[in-house]
């Protein structure tokens, strides 16, 4: 009998155990893991709990949950605002909200990451909206915004595949680019709205607590390319980035301290200059980006040389949209020089990703929508398709972006050293 009792007491305390490893929320009644149960950091390298040096490979969720222009094939609706503003003009507000609804529960599933995890990727980051912790207007919903569950459903999968998350930020309150990839309205307000770097700090610190015992999480990229190159007060927002940094650091290590912070730099992730203090943390590391150009060591040299003289790791978090030769080139350029990578984008309608969208019938007429003059009413109404048309299009797009439907791009895959099936 006692024998028994001890089996199910064991039992329960493995089971209880199990859960709380699962969970990435931070209950009070859960105790904390160690710091050498996180990816950490020595040098120029990443090192795993296992005590093995990391070199990140892999690619960037973009579109799921920050929709972007151009991966749908529109041009001139290129935020996520104003694509749902499009599409509510074409198809109305229900349906656009049943639209966002299907789109996340199918964009991205656990087929996609163990798909991602099959081509010897290890590493996913994830591109996310501030919206999606908010009670604010965003991709159908008003209230009670899903940004947990969606990010817990990834972090689960990449459990089961092994693969590290990074999350990034990419619209951050107020806008901290200035341009459509941070649905922002024309200028980095970030930078100059009190309230909106609270809600900023305010975010990241719920993220921070609520994952602080996630070890799949490998760290949190706290703005996307802040501060687009437009500007004319461009070097005096420059010399505000590393004192934001430091402030949402602050607020994450009142809930967190174990994981990794990223820092971008401004204008498109390649500028560090405005880094003067590499030591207001112990756990940062430094994310560049860069698209076409030279595919070669000389083209990132400035990089190279910021990240030998703070020495702490780079990691290009961005890089792709060129031919496979220059992919292929680059990529032994990265390697050879210690720099990690994440592709952008895993998938889009059309090519140039790890997997292609086909365009739906009808696909035209919806392009041909988001294109047209819509600055008035009347404008709207003559330029708005059938809606039959649109929303049969719509909804074939959802069917044609699970991955059963793409067109797998495997040049593409093979160029970045990765595998096909």
């Amino acid at each position: 009998m006692k024998k028994n009792i001890y089996l199910i007491l064991m039992l329960l305390l493995v089971s209880v155990t199990g859960c709380r490893q699962h969970t990435g929320t931070a209950d009070a009644d859960t105790a904390d893991l160690p710091p050498e149960a996180f990816m950490r950091i020595s040098g120029t390298d990443l090192i795993t709990p296992k005590g093995q040096k990391f070199f990140i490979k892999g690619t960037n969720l973009g579109n799921w949950l920050n929709p972007e222009g151009y991966m749908f094939g529109f041009n001139k609706t290129n935020s996520p605002g104003r694509i749902n503003q499009m599409l509510c003009e074409l198809v109305g507000p229900d349906f656009t909200a049943e639209f966002w609804k299907a789109f996340k529960d199918n964009y991205i599933t656990r087929d996609d990451i163990r798909f991602i995890a099959a081509t010897g990727a290890n590493t996913i980051r994830l591109p996310f909206h501030y919206k999606l912790f908010t009670d604010e207007d965003y991709m159908g919903l008003t209230a009670n915004q899903d940004g947990f569950a969606r990010i817990d459903s990834v972090v689960g999968w990449c459990r089961e595949t092994g693969l590290y998350l990074i999350l990034d930020m990419h619209d951050a309150p107020g806008g901290q680019t200035g341009d459509n990839i941070d649905d922002s309205y024309g200028y980095p307000w970030l930078f100059e709205s009190e309230a909106s770097q609270q809600l900023f700090c305010d975010i990241w610190k719920k993220i921070a607590g609520y994952y602080k015992n996630e070890p799949v999480i490998l760290g949190y990229e706290l703005a996307n390319e802040p501060i687009a190159p437009y500007f004319s007060n461009m070097e005096e927002l420059n010399g505000k980035l590393e004192s934001l940094y430091k402030r949402a650091t602050a607020a994450i290590r009142e809930a967190d301290t174990n994981h990794i912070i990223l820092l971008g730099g401004a204008q498109w992730n390649g500028n560090f200059r405005p880094f003067i203090d590499s030591t207001f943390d112990n756990k940062i590391m430094y994310t560049c980006h860069r698209y076409g150009g030279d595919a070669s060591k000389a083209a990132i040299q400035e990089i190279i040389d910021f990240r030998d003289r703070v020495n702490l790791p780079m990691y290009m978090g961005e890089i792709g949209h060129n031919t496979e030769a220059w992919q292929n080139a680059f990529c032994h350029v990265m390697e050879e020089n210690n720099i990690g990578w994440t592709f952008w984008p895993y998938k889009k309608i059309d090519k140039s990703s790890f997997a292609g969208i086909k365009a739906p019938a009808g696909w035209d007429a919806v392009v041909a929508f988001s294109e047209a003059p819509r600055g008035t009413y009347q404008e709207i109404r003559d330029a708005r398709p059938d809606q039959e048309t649109a929303k049969a299009a719509l909804t074939e797009f959802i069917e044609n972006s699970r991955i059963q439907q793409c067109v797998i791009q495997n040049e593409y895959i093979r160029s970045l050293g990765l595998k096909t099936q």
